[in-house]
């Protein structure tokens, strides 16, 4: 993709993206609501044309072709399969309309089915699968006819938590196992974070950082990132001067900070800060603090429950701590 614009009326939706996606990559497109994401999906599915730029599809543009002349096929949210037809019906579909051999189509059918792990349920009727069942069909119906890219438009979004997040090492395993390059929109960050090969942020259409998941979430480029890509504490003007000792916007992701009672010195290449626990979180694995800081400001630190008794540390309320961290933790944004 270089160059791509697209707006409606008054409101550009996507602001001049410039976007490689690899052979055989999980590409992930991330951020909230109204940031261009779908959009830019539904432009390299042939569902919306760009104002501006092109999309090639190995070497061949494809920006004026319609849908149906792209190697690509696309998997929603609702799953749109059709309850008249059984589940190797519905996968055979595509086929069938290319005009496939019956029992060619019938075979490739049933394998795309065992690559989803549902061999067995061709005969059904989808009101007779659960919700992640109808999902892996609908996936098994668009990569049948093996296409080069596969997009998918948030189709996790309408299954419970625990369903979601099976499905998340589900799909990352079946996009291994095939080979086919996926392009994924999720405003999900942790959705994001466990099944990308590597995420472009989006923001007010455009990306605003690009890299695999650990870049992303370990260095933040922006303040933005830093908020939305799971949690960050922000120290910046006089508080970062104060305990930093340097001005600007800082990201310190809680995870990183230890929280002792009293005043504690910091050791070899730590930082410290004092100050009192506000609100203390049990969360079940872990426990989330919040503390004031003497110098102004708040910084929220998680721990693990691993002590046996986690009344301890509802007990911090109150008291003053002091929060450690290594110096190599801090990251500039902008």
């Amino acid at each position: 993709m270089r160059g791509l614009r697209k707006s409606f009326g008054r409101v550009a939706a996507v602001d001049g993206v410039d976007l490689d996606v690899d052979d055989g990559e999980f590409l992930t497109l991330l951020g909230p609501s109204g940031s261009g994401k779908t959009t830019v999906l539904r432009m390299i599915a042939g569902f919306e044309r760009p104002d501006a730029g092109t999309i090639e599809l190995a070497g061949r543009d494809v920006t004026s072709s319609p849908p149906f002349d792209r190697d690509v096929n696309t998997v929603f949210q609702d799953y749109a399969l059709f309850p008249h037809m059984s589940v190797l019906e519905n996968v055979e579909y595509g086929l069938r309309v290319k005009k496939v051999a019956k029992d060619e189509r019938r075979r490739r059918a049933q394998e795309a089915l065992d690559e989803v792990r549902l061999g067995e349920f061709g005969e059904r009727a989808p009101s007779q699968l659960s919700g992640g069942q109808r999902q892996r069909v609908a996936l098994a119906r668009a990569l049948v006819n093996r296409p080069r890219v596969l997009l998918l438009d948030e189709p996790l979004g309408a299954l419970d938590l625990k369903l979601r997040e099976q499905m998340q090492l589900e799909l990352k395993h079946i996009q291994r196992e095939v080979g086919i390059t996926f392009v994924f929109v999720t405003h999900d960050q942790d959705e994001a974070l466990t099944m990308s090969d590597r995420i472009a942020v989006f923001n007010e259409g455009r990306i605003v950082q690009l890299g695999t998941p650990m870049d992303i979430y370990e260095h933040p480029a922006t303040e933005f990132v830093a908020s939305f890509v799971g949690t960050s504490n922000l120290l910046r003007d006089a508080t970062a001067l104060e305990i930093l000792g340097r001005s600007g916007c800082w990201s310190i992701r809680p995870e990183k900070i230890r929280i002792a009672r009293g005043e504690v010195s910091p050791g070899a290449g730590e930082r410290a800060a004092l100050g009192t626990v506000r609100e203390v979180v049990y969360v079940g694995m872990s426990t989330r603090y919040v503390v004031d800081l003497a110098h102004g400001g708040s910084l929220m630190c998680v721990e693990q429950n691993t002590a046996s008794d986690p009344e301890i540390a509802l007990a911090l309320r109150g008291q003053h701590v002091t929060l450690l961290w290594d110096q190599e933790h801090e990251y500039a944004v902008n």
